[in-house]
């Protein structure tokens, strides 16, 4: 999966950005036209995209063999689309839980969840993503507002990478090829048991209490990558993460 986010509905942490990749002799962040275009390429007979102007575009590649372990369904209800990667253990119980049918798949129910939030949600996302039991990760795209939201489950069944693209843009993938490709050095693992969203930022939902720390990360030629980032024990956030209004559901005071 691809999903691309100009940088004016997306906001990533500033150490994801790194500097060695706009250094002269090495190699430099793609504009986000020629990644997805490298991504359909890698994919020519089994991959679909959707486009929305210049804000976002989605990438879905069909899987070769359809599993229950290792699912990559896409689907959109109401102007929300959500592409989702792996199984929820406990997916009927959700269903059940939201008043939706047996026959609704993981995609499906991350879509309804993220829009009873979004509408009327009476719990901050963090417990609701922290329910999910599994190994998953989603992105979710709110057309009608321009909103972002990603997670990653914290068991690491399913890697999910994301860095910058030569405009700013935020990139997102589970294939790290493209990520590297189309990144250079501004790239980075997600990081696990965390969601991030457009106006709330990078959150764990593990320890929704506390910060985030950017920690340096070095390859193996000695360059200077996109930082990993890690729960401070040490450092909390000053308020209770709460719902906010209808188009910035997910915005809380982190500092």
């Amino acid at each position: 999966m691809l999903a691309i986010f100009h940088k004016a509905f997306a906001h990533p942490p500033e150490e994801l950005n790194s500097p060695a990749s706009h250094n002269n002799g090495s190699n430099k962040p793609k504009p986000p036209q020629e990644t997805l275009n490298q991504f359909i390429s890698n994919h020519l007979h089994n991959s679909c995209t959707m486009s929305f102007g210049h804000a976002a575009v989605l990438a879905y590649v069909r899987p070769d063999h359809p599993s229950s372990l290792h699912q990559r369904l896409f689907c959109g209800v109401d102007d929300i689309y959500c592409i989702f990667l792996g199984s929820l253990n406990n997916l009927s119980v959700l269903n059940k839980q939201y008043g939706l049918t047996k026959c609704t798949d993981e995609a499906m129910f991350v879509i309804e969840a993220y829009r009873t939030l979004r509408d009327r949600g009476p719990y901050p996302a963090d417990q609701v993503v922290k329910d999910l039991d599994g190994s998953f990760a989603f992105v979710v795209y709110d057309s009608k507002v321009g909103t972002v939201f990603a997670a990653l489950g914290s068991d690491g069944g399913v890697k999910l990478y994301w860095g910058i693209a030569a405009d700013g843009s935020v990139v997102i993938s589970d294939d790290l090829k493209v990520i590297k490709e189309g990144c250079a050095k501004s790239f980075a693992p997600f990081p696990t048991g965390c969601i991030f969203h457009s106006e709330g930022g990078l959150v764990s939902f593990e320890h929704p209490m506390h910060k985030l720390k950017a920690m340096p990360r070095i390859d193996s030629e000695g360059a200077m990558c996109g930082a990993n980032f890690k729960v401070d024990k040490y450092a909390r956030v000053n308020s209770i993460p709460r719902v906010g209004s209808q188009s910035n559901w997910m915005e809380w005071d982190q500092h």
